[in-house]
C-alpha cells in the first residue's frame, strides 16, 4: 500500500534544495498578507450577506428567525448552516488544507495509467477522509459535551462582562488564536524553520499530520460565534441529548468543508492530474505552497481574533477598512 509523502522533509538532514530559498521573505509576505485580510475582511458580508442568503435559499425559509421545528429539521439545519458558514472567519482556513491533502494525494495522482476511475476517484477521497476523521472526533466531542453542559458554557452565556466583552467572544478569541498560532506553526514547519512535529510520526502513521489538521478545524466549532452556528447549539443543548448534539456538529462541520473538498476534488481532476503534478514536481515547491497557505490563515486567524476582536471592545488598536 503506497504512503503519502510527507508535507515537509521527514528530517532536517535533509538536502537544501528541498527548500525555498529566501524563506525569511516567504514568511514575512505570508503573514502581511493574512495581515491585510484580517484588516479588510467584512463580517457582515461573509456572516449576513452570504452566510444568511445561503441558508434562507436552501432552507426555503428565513433561517436566522424561524425556530427549529424538530429533530429532523435541525438535523438539515446543521448541515446546511455549516455550508453557509463555510466563508466565515471562524471557517475561512479549512482552504489551507488544500495543499497538504494535495501533497498527500500524490501517491496516487489523477490523470495516470490507473484502469479504473473509480480508483483515481478513490485516491482523491482518502485524504479528505482522513481529515474528515480528525475533525469528526473533535466536532463530534464538543457537540455530545455542549448538548450536557449547555449554557456553562461560556459559548452559550447571555452574560455580558463589565468591558462589553461577552463570554462567547472571549471563548472564541482564545480557540481561534491558539488554532492560528498552531496553522502558522505548522506552515513555519514546512519550511523546516522549526522542528516538524510529524517528522517521525508520518513515517509510521503517514495520514496523521491530515488527521490533526482537520482536529483543529473542527475546532472551530468550540469558538464559532457565527450566529447560525450559535442558533443550531442553543437548539442541541435543549434536547440534552449528546448523541443528538454528537450527530449535528459533525454535519455542521462536514457541512464547513464541502465546497473546499469539492475545489479539491475539481482542482484534481478537472485538470486531468496536472495540477497535482505540479504541485509535487518539486520539494521545495510543496514546501513553499504549504509554509504560505498555513502562515497566511494562521496569521489571519491569530491577528483577527485576538487583535482585531478586542480592539472593538477598546482593547488595543488594530487597522480596519473604512466599510467596517
Amino acid at each position: 500500500m503506497a504512503r503519502s509523502i510527507p508535507v515537509s522533509a521527514p528530517s532536517p538532514d535533509a538536502h537544501a534544495a528541498d527548500l525555498p530559498r529566501r524563506r525569511g521573505l516567504i514568511i514575512v509576505l505570508s503573514v502581511l498578507a493574512g495581515a491585510l485580510i484580517a484588516s479588510l475582511w467584512s463580517f457582515r458580508l461573509v456572516d449576513s450577506v452570504i452566510g444568511d442568503n445561503v441558508a434562507n435559499t436552501l432552507l426555503g425559509y428565513d433561517a436566522k428567525h424561524t425556530e427549529i421545528g424538530g429533530l429532523i429539521a435541525g438535523t438539515v439545519f446543521a448541515f446546511v448552516s455549516g455550508l453557509a458558514g463555510t466563508f466565515t472567519a471562524c471557517n475561512i482556513a479549512a482552504f489551507g488544507a488544500i495543499a497538504p491533502m494535495t501533497n498527500a494525494g500524490s501517491a496516487h495522482p489523477a490523470g495516470t495509467s490507473d484502469t479504473s476511475g473509480r480508483l483515481r476517484i478513490g485516491a482523491t477521497l482518502r485524504p479528505i477522509g482522513w481529515l474528515a476523521l480528525g475533525m469528526i472526533v473533535v466536532s463530534g466531542l464538543y457537540g455530545a459535551v455542549g448538548a450536557l453542559l449547555g449554557e456553562r458554557l461560556p459559548q452559550l452565556s447571555t452574560a455580558t462582562a463589565g468591558s462589553g466583552l461577552p463570554p462567547r467572544l472571549l471563548q472564541a478569541s482564545i480557540v481561534f488564536g491558539v488554532i492560528g498560532l498552531a496553522f502558522a506553526y505548522l506552515g513555519l514547519a514546512a519550511l523546516r524553520v522549526v522542528p516538524d512535529p510529524f517528522a517521525r510520526l508520518s513515517l509510521r502513521f503517514p495520514n496523521a499530520r491530515l488527521v490533526v489538521i482537520g482536529a483543529l478545524i473542527g475546532g472551530f466549532l468550540i469558538g464559532r460565534p457565527f450566529p447560525l452556528f450559535h442558533k443550531l447549539f442553543e437548539y442541541a443543548a435543549e434536547t440534552h441529548n449528546p448523541l443528538y448534539g454528537a450527530a449535528v456538529f459533525i454535519l455542521q462541520s462536514l457541512g464547513n468543508i464541502t465546497l473546499m473538498a469539492v475545489l479539491f476534488v475539481l482542482l484534481v481532476h478537472t485538470t486531468g492530474g496536472r495540477f497535482t503534478r505540479w504541485m509535487t514536481a518539486r520539494p521545495s515547491r510543496v514546501a513553499t505552497i504549504t509554509a504560505v497557505a498555513f502562515i497566511v490563515v494562521g496569521a489571519f486567524t491569530f491577528l483577527y481574533w485576538d487583535l482585531r476582536l478586542p480592539a472593538r471592545f477598546g482593547y488595543g488598536w488594530f487597522p480596519v477598512a473604512p466599510w467596517e
